[in-house]
């Protein structure tokens, strides 16, 4: 079975109409083209001043949900909702949650971030999210009709273990909707997107943010679609902008058969 999977790279700023309209017609766009999946980058409709982040938190569901489910539906597509800003009932924090929306509109998948970005880089960048965000503690793995999909978010990325979890669980593609530092991710972005495709023989759809954010720090882009192999099948430019890549299961099943390191892991 094979079908066209779509990241979507995008600068998100703090106002959020704008950010919703730009996220509306790339989505638009990855359904013309043939994508039955497309995915939006982490935190797209706001990102501004941490200060901020508890009055742009939404409830679930909630404006942005309501509008990427009638996207799905509409464009009869797989949408995952990169990331958005939850509102947590009684508390000044939000979670970083992840939907997956199906053809007909509803949200198979709610995935909140396990890891939090709290990391002081010298003459880099220095970020506390656990000041304003809570974890999740979920492991999620969605049932569709092409294959089952892990969900993660950015900073995930570097926990291998999160990856295993979800392969475990079936995963055949794994989602990376992230806004990852232009600093570290010059340095890590590749690798660890290739790394996590190999070492668990699936796809790999990681939509970015890109560029600098006045209110934020700068995001590297370079959104990827990897292979089961490490090949990068499609790469963004340095502008927002939409990328394809045929998801060929097929093939992931002959790379599992051929080299079936899957199957010869001890758990020491």
């Amino acid at each position: 079975m094979k079908f066209l999977a779509a990241a979507i790279q995008m600068l998100a700023s703090p106002d959020k109409d704008s950010n919703l309209r730009e996220a509306e017609a790339k989505v638009r766009e990855a359904a013309a083209r043939g994508a039955k999946v497309a995915a939006l980058p982490e935190v797209f409709n706001w990102r501004g001043d941490k200060k901020d982040e508890e009055k742009y938190a939404e409830p679930i569901p909630g404006p942005t949900a309501d509008l990427m489910a009638r996207l799905a539906r509409d464009l009869g597509i797989y949408l995952l909702s990169g990331s958005v800003l939850e509102e947590i009932p009684g508390s000044s924090k939000a979670y970083n949650t992840s939907l997956l929306f199906d053809p007909k509109g509803n949200a198979i998948a709610l995935y909140r971030k396990i890891h939090l970005f709290d990391v002081d880089i010298e003459n880099g960048v220095t970020t506390i999210e656990s000041e304003t965000r809570q974890p999740g503690e979920e492991v999620v793995v969605a049932e569709t009709e092409f294959c089952p999909m892990g969900l993660t978010i950015c900073y995930d990325l570097r926990f291998p273990e999160l990856y295993r979890a979800l392969v475990v669980k079936g995963a055949q593609v794994i989602f990376v909707p992230s806004a990852f530092t232009a600093f570290t991710g010059e340095a890590h972005w590749e690798p660890l997107l290739r790394a996590r495709a190999i070492e668990n023989q699936v796809y790999i759809i990681a939509p970015d943010q890109i560029g600098k954010n006045p209110r934020s720090f700068a995001t590297y882009g370079n959104s990827m679609i990897v292979d089961p192999w490490g090949r990068v099948l499609a790469r963004a430019s340095d502008l927002p902008t939409v990328i394809f890549a045929e998801i060929d299961l097929d093939y992931l099943a002959k790379v599992r058969a051929e080299l079936p390191s899957l199957t010869h892991r001890k758990v020491l």
